[in-house]
């Protein structure tokens, strides 16, 4: 299984930076960031600048990390993570929280008398 065969329209980038020019291109809805990346910039530093953006802090953000101690995820949401998966995991997971985010129905309005 893999996330082509979920539906998703898949971009990948070799780098937290490509990623970052995508994300102000207009075309992420969502980013599923490792802590470590190579280059300059990790996926921390670009889930901060994402939230920290108000034109791009819509994008929901999916860290993923071997690093999965208590205060590593701590790390993670405190930078702004939606979610933070643990290495390893199956793709179905992956593909499980992405549905989660965009296949939910919108929430229900309440009834309102005219």
């Amino acid at each position: 299984m893999t996330l082509e065969d979920e539906d998703l329209e898949i971009l990948e980038c070799a780098d937290a930076a490509t990623g970052e020019i995508l994300a102000r291109e207009g075309r992420l809805d969502a980013g599923v960031l490792d802590v470590m990346m190579p280059g300059l910039l990790d996926g921390l530093e670009l889930c901060r600048r994402l939230k920290a953006d108000p034109v791009l802090s819509g994008i929901k953000v999916l860290m993923v990390s071997a690093r999965g101690h208590r205060n590593d995820v701590l790390i993670g949401r405190q930078a702004g993570a939606d979610e933070y998966l643990i290495k390893p995991f199956s793709p179905a997971r992956l593909a499980e929280q992405l549905h989660r985010w965009f296949d939910e129905p919108p929430p229900l309005q309440p009834d309102i008398a005219v």
